[in-house]
């Protein structure tokens, strides 16, 4: 098997790109005072993100996919943290596709 040079090169600068993005996230929120609306706004980023990635797969896939996304409804409801969400979500899809 052999890497294609241009191939490898266009990984590692998707890499490096992703990586500059992120520690400059990093470095601009650090050195901002977040108050208000803002701090809110950065707040709810996490779950966007987690329901933005769950809601598809909740109305397009199975019921496997579907209880998921209501453990992890079930979870942000009841105010628990992210990773409980994600991990009941996760739970619940390998015990139904297991069982079904």
């Amino acid at each position: 098997m052999s890497i294609d040079p241009l191939t490898l090169a266009a990984i590692l600068a998707m890499g490096a790109v992703t990586y500059l993005t992120r520690f400059a996230g990093f470095w601009l929120v650090r050195r901002l005072t977040l108050r208000g609306r803002l701090a809110a706004a950065l707040e709810a980023v996490p779950g966007a993100i987690l329901i933005s990635v769950i809601a598809p797969a909740a109305f397009a896939t199975g019921i496997a996919e579907s209880a998921a996304a209501a453990a992890a409804l079930g979870v942000a409801l009841l105010r628990g943290p992210m990773l409980l969400a994600v991990a009941a979500s996760v739970a619940a899809v390998l015990l139904l596709r297991a069982v079904l």
